[in-house]
């Protein structure tokens, strides 16, 4: 698990130090490794559970705080970290916080 590359950056934020993802980078650089990128947008307390897809996925944190749970192995990426979803793999995704939450995903492009 983990990206190529860097995906994120550290900004001020009215004195707080927050990440942010650079979603272009993200969607230039998954295109190039063959996944689509998409954003998806949860509310607080939103779960998906036990999914399982069949062509690998990649996701990323972009706000909030999600969780989530492959095969098995429960993950609390920090904002910008790519995590790898094999396929036929179970996993769910879950919004821990008490705020919305949006996450970048992608699934593995035939061809």
């Amino acid at each position: 698990m983990g990206g190529e590359g860097s995906a994120s950056q550290l900004v001020a934020n009215n004195g707080l130090s927050s990440c942010m993802v650079d979603v272009n980078s993200v969607r230039s650089n998954w295109r190039s490794r063959g996944f689509s990128c998409d954003i998806w947008t949860d509310p607080p307390g939103q779960t998906w559970e036990d999914y399982t897809h069949t062509a690998d996925e990649v996701v990323m944190t972009m706000d909030g705080d999600v969780e989530f749970e492959i095969d098995g192995k429960v993950l609390r990426p920090p904002v910008g970290e790519e995590l790898f979803i094999p396929a036929g793999i179970v996993h769910s995704v879950r919004n821990r916080g008490r705020t919305t939450s949006r996450w970048l995903y992608g699934y593995k492009i035939a061809g």
